[in-house]
């Protein structure tokens, strides 16, 4: 943990002496060339380039008096946890979904460090809204992702840092998982078994709904993680269809496990409530580990010692907050 803390320090502090020009010198430089001239937003170059936004936040917006943009800047440690290192990695997203990625870290306008209070929220270039959440030890996340630094000055806006990248959908539960079933996001389809499992249990309405419905925080399995739980039980699951082997109420109970309403419906890692139990809509409890590096781990009644890990946290959808999780949450 202390070398992760001095290698956030270390982008921080290079960031405002890059953003930092003194006031005889020429003008700040842009937030593209901010990305480009610092090795630790590489891959957010990258990125930018690959989604086709280098130029537009090279310039000055034209939808802003000032002609300001505010961008939540993904660290190239922020693209690693999710495999991302290289410009040939950016190529494992489409590229409609990498853009609208990038959209949802910009903010139309000036978004100062201390506007960013507790509670507070604001609108993206995407459209969905992020919003701050503040721990108990004083540190700041917009949605998910910690805050390492705030007012990094450019030509044309203001850069704050952020330790994951932030991921939001515009759609609800459902037709997130259905996107991701169909290769829209990943080029390689993801999640097809637990779409699979929802269709077998008419459970699709569950899963559906608008940014006005109650919200809803979903543990989603990945392929391998049904895979793995096929072995489990001693029924190989090579293919989504084959979740039909099992028993409809046995499946049904097993999804039930991952869906979790009320008062912690919605929540992003850093506002799940550590070494506790919350209840699942099935009844039984789904156990949550120490919020460590911005994630938790998650155990079903039925895991035994066996934890599922966070392997893509906080996405934001319409109707609730999506974790993919690599392990399948036994109930009891």
């Amino acid at each position: 943990m202390k070398n992760k803390y001095r290698l956030s320090t270390a982008v921080v502090l290079s960031l405002f002496l890059l953003g930092g020009c003194d006031k005889k010198e020429d003008v700040d430089p842009s937030i593209t060339s901010i990305a480009v001239g610092n090795p630790d937003f590489q891959t957010l170059e990258d990125a930018a380039l690959r989604g086709n936004v280098a130029v537009l936040l090279g310039n000055k917006n034209p939808n802003d008096p000032q002609g300001n943009f505010t961008v939540f800047a993904p660290t190239n440690a922020a693209f690693a946890r999710l495999g991302l290192r290289t410009a040939q990695d950016l190529t494992a997203l489409q590229q409609p979904f990498l853009r609208s990625t990038l959209f949802y870290h910009v903010f139309s306008g000036s978004l100062a460090g201390n506007d960013l209070t507790s509670g507070s929220t604001s609108p993206s270039a995407l459209g969905p809204r992020r919003r701050i959440i503040q721990r108990a030890d004083g540190s700041k996340y917009v949605n998910g992702s910690k805050i390492l630094g705030t007012d990094v000055r450019a030509a044309n806006g203001l850069i704050h840092p952020i330790d994951k990248v932030l991921l939001a959908t515009n759609v609800d539960v459902l037709t997130s998982a259905l996107e991701l079933q169909k290769g829209n996001v990943f080029v390689k389809p993801e999640l097809t078994f637990l779409v699979e499992a929802v269709v077998y249990c008419n459970l699709t309405a569950a899963l559906a709904g608008t940014a006005t419905s109650p919200k809803l925080t979903v543990f989603a399995p990945t392929d391998q993680a049904f895979k793995d739980l096929g072995e489990i039980l001693g029924v190989p699951l090579n293919q989504p269809s084959d979740i039909r082997k099992l028993p409809v109420a046995t499946v049904t109970a097993v999804l039930l496990n991952h869906v979790v309403g009320g008062s912690q419906g919605g929540k992003f890692t850093p506002e799940l409530p550590e070494n506790s139990s919350i209840a699942s809509a099935g009844g039984a409890p789904v156990m949550l580990g120490v919020f460590n590096d911005g994630v938790l781990t998650v155990k079903g009644s039925g895991n035994g010692a066996n934890v599922a890990n966070m392997v893509i946290p906080d996405v934001q959808c319409l109707n609730g907050v999506v974790h993919v999780i690599d392990r399948v949450l036994l109930p009891l």
